[in-house]
């Protein structure tokens, strides 16, 4: 579950051990919580063993350091170590789950998102990207969300989803997932997400381009839309169909749509005609290495005995 991987998460950035952490080797701290007491320059007491949170983030941010973090780690990791130092009791416990506004849980392994997502009560951003996700009920989404990222899952159908989805949900992310048209469509209207701004819905199986952009024009806000990767995508209209049918659309498949694209496309949206649902490959193999020739086989003499040995090949092609 996710939040099974966030406490292992926890567990390996070491919050509550040296330098971060409650511990007697904080200034700071004063029985666990932070000292309201103000020191003058010259009147600080030197003790044994504590140091000021100046120099315990310097253990955490200097790369020769052995408590540095790698220098690929998130910004959320180095966040929190930081926190954990000037701050420790706002990351002990429970309330790290009040204080986090942005979870980024990249190939954790993640299998669910359970219903202890909701302890995250500031939540705007969650990022599960390459997680093993088919399904997401969204009653265990917090209502806050604003953004939501699940790229390179298993996701397959959104019914779970759209049950109850954050009312201020402004960006979603389902490229690479397994979402098959129509079935899928009649959950991406903006009866669902009435304040999306941005859609990611690349790489998917989705087929019915005009069945799609009719549940799309219903998304009022919806400035950013990427559909490559996708069977529609194949079709030569695809980019002038939906330029000219979202007239609000700024960003398409990451390129901009400028004013002159817009005049060239001007009028395609009331010829559906022109959008088929199908395309054209023409595939051509030039040559194959390590198989028989079977033109090449020697002919036998008449009235031979020996066994006649004929070569077939069956080629399929996956696109």
């Amino acid at each position: 579950s996710l939040t099974a991987a966030f406490q292992e998460y926890l567990r390996h950035l070491g919050l509550q051990d040296f330098p971060c952490g409650l511990g007697s080797w904080n200034k700071s701290c004063l029985s666990g919580c932070r000292s309201s007491r103000r020191v003058q320059p010259g009147q600080e007491e030197a003790v044994l063993g504590e140091e000021t949170p100046e120099a315990l983030l310097e253990l955490l941010r200097d790369q020769h350091s052995p408590w540095a973090l790698p220098q690929d780690c998130s910004p959320q990791d180095r966040l929190l170590r930081e926190v954990a130092v000037l701050a420790p009791e706002l990351v002990h416990g429970s309330k790290v789950y009040q204080v986090l506004k942005s979870l980024w849980m990249v190939n954790k392994g993640v299998e669910e998102v359970d219903e202890g997502v909701l302890q995250f009560q500031q939540l705007e951003e969650l990022i599960l990207s390459a997680n093993q996700i088919s399904r997401i009920t969204s009653a265990n989404l917090p209502r806050t969300l604003k953004v939501l990222e699940l790229c390179c899952n298993t996701v397959g159908d959104l019914e779970d989803l759209c049950s109850q989805p954050p009312p201020e949900l402004q960006h979603l992310g389902l490229g690479h997932n397994r979402l098959c048209g129509p079935s899928q469509d009649k959950f991406l209207t903006g009866d669902f997400w009435p304040n999306l701004i941005s859609f990611d819905l690349s790489f998917n199986n989705l087929t019915d381009l005009l069945g799609l952009v009719s549940q799309l024009s219903s998304l009022q806000k919806l400035c950013v839309l990427v559909l490559q990767g996708n069977p529609l995508a194949l079709i030569p209209t695809y980019r002038g169909f939906l330029v000219d049918s979202l007239p609000k659309l700024s960003i398409l498949d990451d390129i901009y749509i400028g004013p002159d694209e817009r005049r060239q496309f001007c009028g395609l949206a009331r010829q559906p005609e022109l959008s088929r649902s199908e395309a054209r490959v023409v595939v051509s193999v030039g040559e194959m290495k390590g198989v028989p020739d079977p033109s090449a086989l020697q002919q036998l003499e008449v009235g031979s005995e020996a066994p006649v040995i004929t070569c077939s090949y069956f080629v399929t092609y996956e696109f």
